[in-house]
């Protein structure tokens, strides 16, 4: 066992540094990759050197997961080979090489003892990265439409007159300059109320902080009635980031309307597509605003005007009713009035006529009376002289004294039948000069009522008199000398008279509206 061991000892060669073993490596690769190939990748990151102009990048491998890098290399664009292929890749594609886009290009695979292997890019297809960036675009909007984000914000109901408007953009970007510059010096005097939401709104950075914007909108939403996001100033060609599906979510998802003006001049962004109003401009947003209050206030006058038409309408037409209206209430007042007056006279004529056959026969009947109670006294007074000569006859024989009694008990008797007749009579006379008095007072005190109520109507009567009407601002409407009083007494086409209080009117009848009711 030991011998064997010392045998394989004995074919041990030297250990090798680690720079020799680079250098070996690098050998290889050189005899194994002698020429230049083209390669797709991510780039992952890009930075170049502000001192010498030379350009390194980190790219990677995704696969078809797009979640998991499964290869990654340095490599290197040389400053004068970069600035060539910058400005040729930024001039077909729209957009400057960045973090995040899929090339292809052209490379040598080369290896340094000290920083490893790394590739040299010598040239850029920008015609794959452009079917790439379409392909992604393809996707965001396929995506978009499954989940029913492309035409949410356009479902949202336009304000008529947007005057609260929540700003998305660069404090200091020129556009929202521009923007703000236009609104408050449009021509109409437009006042608009503007809250400022900073975000970034180019670059890498600009996804995220436009989200975060509009979030922060979509908070305070009972404040405002639009949303504008606008860019300006800075490079035409950095907008990719309007593409961004995080981007186009949160404009569809707003609760407000969104409008854009970022700049392109080229193609839509899907910003563009899910916001409710696109426009090429800050400038272009603004002039839209303006010409929405324009058409709001257009508007509200054509409104105006048919409002004043209409109310105009109706005044004639209510003018023309209470035409009618007091025509009928004076015809039936003359009606009545002359009623009443009819049924006065008649109450005249009766309080006249009664107490007079009242009097007469109250008169008939005391003389009645009186003839009754003298007839009935002469009878009564024979009776008892009769009674008395028979009794005279009887009695003949019987003392004078009882005589002289009977004959005090007769002048007694005659003397109260006498005293009970007048003082019937004067009571009679009495009582009937009482009634007679009542009577005449009564009737004298229904006359003075009835004078009186006669005096009110005949005020009330004068009061509507139709010439004191006329003084008082009323009309009559006359045709053929005679008052309307109905419209069915008119069509179109007859000519009408109207009488005012200074002078008369002739119209001509255009239009009859009928009053349902």
């Amino acid at each position: 066992m030991a011998s064997v061991i010392l045998k394989h000892e004995l074919v041990f060669e030297a250990p090798l540094s680690l720079f020799e073993l680079h250098k070996q490596v690098k050998e290889e690769l050189e005899m194994a990759f002698p020429d230049s190939y083209w390669v797709v990748a991510e780039i992952a990151s890009i930075n170049r050197q502000q001192n010498n102009g030379h350009c390194y990048v980190t790219l990677v491998d995704k696969g078809a997961n797009a979640r998991q890098v499964l290869a990654q290399a340095k490599a290197t664009i040389w400053s004068s080979r970069y600035q060539m292929l910058s400005r040729f890749f930024e001039d077909k594609t729209g957009q400057p090489l960045k973090a995040g886009l899929k090339i292809l290009f052209q490379a040598n695979v080369r290896f340094h003892e000290l920083y490893g292997m790394s590739l040299d890019i010598i040239n850029i297809d920008p015609n794959y990265t452009i079917g790439d960036l379409a392909r992604q675009r393809q996707e965001t909007l396929k995506r978009l439409e499954t989940e029913g984000l492309l035409t949410r914000n356009k479902a949202h109901e336009f304000p008529l007159v947007p005057q609260r408007l929540a700003i998305v953009s660069s404090a200091t970007a020129a556009g929202y300059q521009d923007f703000i510059h236009q609104l408050q010096h449009n021509p109409f005097g437009y006042a608009f109320e503007t809250t400022l939401f900073p975000a970034t709104v180019q670059g890498n950075e600009a996804p995220a902080s436009v989200r975060h914007a509009l979030q922060l909108i979509s908070k305070y939403k009972s404040g405002f009635d639009a949303v504008v996001i606008i860019r300006g100033g800075g490079s035409q060609t950095d907008l990719s980031c309007f593409d961004d599906y995080s981007i186009a979510a949160a404009i569809a998802n707003s609760p407000l309307p969104v409008l854009t003006g970022i700049g392109h001049e080229r193609d839509e962004s899907i910003a563009d597509i899910v916001a409710h109003t696109r426009l090429k401009t800050p400038t272009a947003v603004a002039d839209f605003l303006i010409e929405q209050f324009r058409s709001a206030e257009e508007l509200a006058e054509n409104l105006f005007d048919s409002i004043r038409m209409f109310s105009a309408q109706q005044l004639s037409l209510t003018d023309d009713k209470l035409e009618r209206i007091s025509l009928r209430i004076s015809n039936r007042t003359k009606s009545f009035l002359q009623d009443g007056r009819d049924k006065l006279e008649q109450l005249s004529r009766g309080f006249l006529v009664k107490p007079k056959s009242y009097l007469e026969a109250q008169k008939h009947v005391i003389s009645n009376l009186e003839r009754c109670t003298a007839a009935g006294t002469k009878d009564l007074l024979h009776e008892r002289q009769t009674q008395l000569s028979e009794l005279a006859v009887c009695v003949e024989g019987k003392s004078q004294r009882y005589l002289h009694m009977k004959e005090h008990e007769l002048n007694t008797l005659v003397h109260c039948v006498e005293t009970e007749v007048k003082e019937k009579l004067k009571q009679k006379q009495l009582s009937f000069t009482k009634y007679n008095d009542r009577l005449v007072y009564s009737t004298r005190t229904k006359l003075q009522t009835s004078q009186h109520s006669l005096n009110l109507l005949e005020l009330s009567i004068k009061a509507n008199d139709p010439e004191k009407l006329l003084l008082r601002g009323y009309t009559l409407t006359l045709i053929n000398g005679k008052i309307i009083k109905s419209i069915n007494e008119v069509k179109d086409g007859d000519v009408v008279e109207t009488k005012l209080k200074d002078g008369n009117l002739h119209s001509l009848v255009v239009n009859i509206d009928r009053d349902d009711s």
